[in-house]
């Protein structure tokens, strides 16, 4: 089947859209980028000054610096949001921006998910006997390795997303209409569309309507295999904390009194971290299978099935960039 001629990636996504996609979330993301560079940038200064002598420091320069890059994307999806730029920055948020965006999101989670590994192992370590390959994750060396794959691998993966978005022929000329679309999801997923002209019939351009057939198969692919990490990462995270928050309560029992105020500030650490993480990442994960179905040729959806989940999509979207 082409899927390049299927009627499922139309052309324009202006039906898709609503004043919340075209104004309120161009804000927010703006709004979350300001704060975002305030608070990671210091982090980043501060992270650089500690020495990677510890695997948990090289997990975190890592995940504040795939933080970072995903922040700088969020000015060109702003200004494509909004109409500015043209056809030519349309294209490259398409292309690149995305890609960027979406790999930055996944390495950022899988750091999160070694972060818990570590923090396990590293409690664990004064409770059981180490085995060996809980001496292999205590080696700088080891988890320099792990942060490398990571960023290869995801990256990788995602390539593709950018090279097969190359049909550039159904794009109209920017005279005829502000080009502005909604980012392709992972790596390549659809952010909201948005253009204003001075007519009414304004349309806005669809990544996906960019793809080559292979590219298109390639982000279906991609997407599922990204919503599978992360519901992996989200396995790891609760086993790793649990048996922690597990662990913490045991010794404070046998500690008596004396432990209980540091069991309880333990718990509250590790329930706040996983709310966080579950407030950000699991409504996106959650919408992001059906969404990326009903982009599918074969998908039976309803116009109004595909406008909702593509709201509920981009408005979960924006809570993963606030992680």
């Amino acid at each position: 089947m082409d899927l390049s001629n299927s009627s499922h990636f139309p052309a324009s996504q202006s039906e898709l859209s609503s004043r919340f996609t075209r104004q309120v979330l161009p804000a927010l993301y703006l709004l979350v980028c300001v704060v975002g560079v305030v608070l990671n940038g210091p982090a980043a200064w501060l992270l650089l000054q500690v020495p990677s002598e510890r695997p948990l420091v090289v997990y975190l320069k890592n995940m504040v610096g795939a933080d970072l890059l995903l922040l700088s994307t969020l000015p060109l999806k702003v200004g494509a949001e909004l109409g500015l730029g043209g056809r030519g920055l349309h294209v490259a948020v398409c292309r690149y921006s995305a890609v960027l965006f979406y790999s930055s999101m996944y390495v950022g989670i899988v750091f999160m998910g070694l972060i818990s590994l570590d923090r396990y192992v590293t409690f664990t370590r004064r409770t059981a006997s180490s085995s060996t390959s809980s001496s292999l994750l205590r080696r700088v060396g080891v988890a320099r390795l792990l942060a490398l794959v990571t960023w290869c691998l995801l990256l990788l993966s995602v390539l593709p997303n950018a090279l097969l978005t190359s049909d550039s022929t159904s794009l109209p000329d920017s005279s005829s209409s502000s080009a502005v679309s909604s980012l392709p999801d992972n790596s390549s997923s659809s952010f909201s569309s948005s253009s204003s002209s001075s007519s009414s019939s304004s349309s806005s351009i669809s990544c996906m309507a960019l793809k080559t057939p292979l590219g298109l198969q390639w982000h279906r692919v991609s997407s599922l295999c990204s919503v599978a990490l992360f519901w992996a990462t989200l396995l790891l995270l609760c086993s790793c904390y649990s048996s922690i928050a597990r662990r913490v309560y045991r010794s404070s029992r046998r500690e008596g009194g004396g432990g209980r105020g540091a069991c309880r500030r333990s718990g509250r650490s590790i329930l706040v971290l996983l709310l966080v993480f579950l407030l950000c990442f699991v409504p996106y994960h959650a919408c992001r299978v059906p969404y990326t179905l009903s982009q599918s040729p074969a998908a039976r959806y309803t116009q109004h099935t595909r406008y909702i989940l593509f709201q509920l999509k981009e408005g979960t979207l924006l809570l993963s960039s606030v992680n």
